[in-house]
């Protein structure tokens, strides 16, 4: 795929949906990552039911630290993973407070440093709560950089390095939420709604449906 078609996919994009953002909720950067880790292998509509529980009850590294392990699990069991999840949060927690002075630092080695933070996780935070244009390579983009040849690679770490090369540099930062909601609602694995894609034309998938 050239430049320029590349520039006309992100031209589309944006001029459809001008502000994407993450469908988590949140309201500081510190509920942003506990609502990130809890989103691995799960939908952000099941971390939001929960974190709606959560939240007026426990919305600092404090807060959860004095909720304690167990407390913290009641309100997340319906989440995939939920006993990890809860005692990665613990323990991050307890870091946020130890080092940071309870702040999310802004920095990609000390995120990816928290348990139950990986790569993902600390570009979602590092883009959705500090506006850096990195990519969140999860399985919908992989998916759509591969099937558009937007950003084909092997790997996760191939296509999120093809796309910081390859997006025009206006939309790196809005480039991941783009994506994301292309193939959560779109350009779905199973069979792409094609027909009703509104980036078709210029997309080289060479199995499109008529959907």
């Amino acid at each position: 795929m050239n430049r320029d078609k590349r520039q006309l996919i992100f031209e589309k994009l944006r001029a459809d949906n001008p502000s994407p953002t993450t469908e988590l909720e949140y309201s500081t950067p510190f509920e942003l990552l506990i609502a990130v880790i809890l989103s691995a292998q799960a939908t952000d509509k099941s971390v939001n039911k929960a974190t709606a529980k959560l939240y007026p009850m426990a919305s600092t590294p404090a807060a959860i630290l004095a909720l304690g392990e167990e407390k913290l699990k009641t309100y997340i069991k319906t989440i995939g993973l939920f006993n990890s999840k809860a005692a990665n949060i613990i323990k991050t927690c307890a870091i946020l407070l130890e080092h940071y002075d309870g702040e999310v630092p802004e920095d990609r080695k000390a995120l990816e440093a928290l348990p139950g933070v990986g790569r993902k996780t600390a570009n979602v935070v590092l883009n959705t709560a500090f506006g850096h244009p990195t990519m969140a390579v999860d399985t919908h983009i992989f998916r759509v950089s591969n099937r558009t040849r937007i950003a084909p690679g092997k790997n996760v770490l191939e296509v999120e390095n093809k796309l910081l090369k390859f997006v025009p540099k206006e939309f790196l930062h809005d480039a991941h939420h783009w994506l994301i909601l292309l193939g959560r609602y779109t350009c779905l694995a199973r069979k792409p709604r094609c027909g009703s894609c509104i980036i078709e034309e210029l997309c080289e998938y060479k199995q499109k449906t008529s959907d």
